[in-house]
């Protein structure tokens, strides 16, 4: 190829720059988190990508105009080169703040298909949970095996509204504390649970949307939605997705175990994935830390303390920050698709 010549330049840069502008989204990434994994599959369409810019500037070299853009293949090579012949020590320097903002909301995009199908497995079990409950409200005891949720919904909202004293002076920090270590608990069970081939881990996805299905129609037959919105958004706007991208981790680890479509050993697969389950985890604790403050400060109060519609307004701006947070932070060039042609 470097020997070619070059018949009809715009005809070779419109062909080639598609490959240039990946084999730069790759260095751009690459340059944002030097850390970032990339399996056997991506190392190759990168280094393909640099042979063939490297030989197009080669080719572009015998061609005695375009000066800019045989400058930006110059800088485009010089880049690939630095990062296909690196010499940094690893492990490279944490930095809590660039793998808060950059590497774990990039970690859970580049998994969506595993978010959304723990999304859509808790929707199967909260529908499941609700229709059960309206069709046989006596399944209650079975279907909310909590003891505060076993009461009419009525009795507790009519209690909790005319409340006289705090029934947490003095234990918030407590309780908080509480929460914040049983939900982190519940979240490393489901995403261990991915090692049974991942089924424990849609059990617990399902048994979780039964409970909130279950709750949800409980109290809005009785007429008590704000009640109900009010007291969970606050804090699930956090707990409910933490708990998803959970089994989110679950199932990759249940794809690695499987290993369908892959001649790589268990081992290899398992080493390949842990940095990614490692970053969600810990995303997961971090996000259940906030759901537990708030809770225990915030969700437990009600009206007349806390306006319905103030809990509910605080609720979506969190959950609206929490969303735009995962799908929009660390932008820039996403992960580049996997790609094994050498064309």
């Amino acid at each position: 190829m470097v020997g070619a010549m070059i018949i009809d330049l715009p005809k070779f840069i419109a062909t080639e720059q598609p490959y240039w502008d990946e084999l730069d989204r790759w260095l751009r990434q690459l340059e944002d988190d030097p850390g970032g994994p990339m399996d056997i599959a991506q190392a190759r369409r990168f280094h393909y990508l640099y042979e063939r810019a490297a030989a197009d500037l080669g080719r572009l070299n015998t061609f005695a105009s375009e000066p800019e853009m045989r400058r930006f293949l110059e800088t485009l090579v010089a880049r690939a080169y630095g990062e296909v012949h690196e010499t940094r020590e690893q492990p490279h320097r944490f930095r809590p703040w660039h793998w808060l903002t950059v590497v774990f909301p990039r970690t859970f995009r580049r998994h969506a298909e595993a978010f959304w199908l723990a999304v859509a497995i808790t929707i199967a079990g909260s529908t499941f949970g609700g229709l059960a409950l309206a069709l046989d409200p006596d399944a209650k005891p079975v279907l909310l095996p909590f003891s505060h949720l076993q009461m009419d919904p009525r009795e507790r909202v009519a209690r909790e509204e005319k409340a006289k004293t705090d029934r947490l002076a003095g234990n918030k920090a407590e309780f908080s504390a509480f929460l914040m270590t049983h939900n982190t608990q519940v979240s490393l069970y489901t995403m261990a649970l991915g090692m049974t081939w991942a089924v424990g881990t849609v059990l617990m996805l399902f048994y979780n949307g039964v409970i909130l299905g279950a709750v949800a129609v409980d109290y809005m037959r009785t007429g008590e939605t704000p009640f109900l919105v009010g007291w969970l958004l606050p804090h699930g706007s956090f707990e409910i997705p933490a708990i998803l991208i959970a089994g989110q981790a679950g199932l990759i680890l249940g794809r690695a175990m499987i290993g369908r479509g892959t001649r790589q050993t268990l081992a290899e697969r398992l080493r390949a994935i842990a940095p990614d389950l490692t970053t969600l985890i810990f995303g997961v604790a971090l996000m259940l830390v906030w759901a537990g403050f708030i809770e225990s400060f915030f969700s437990q109060y009600h009206q007349p303390v806390i306006p319905y519609a103030v809990k509910i307004s605080f609720g979506v701006v969190e959950l609206t920050a929490l969303s735009l947070f995962l799908w929009k932070a660390g932008a820039g060039p996403d992960q580049p698709e996997k790609r094994e042609d050498g064309a």
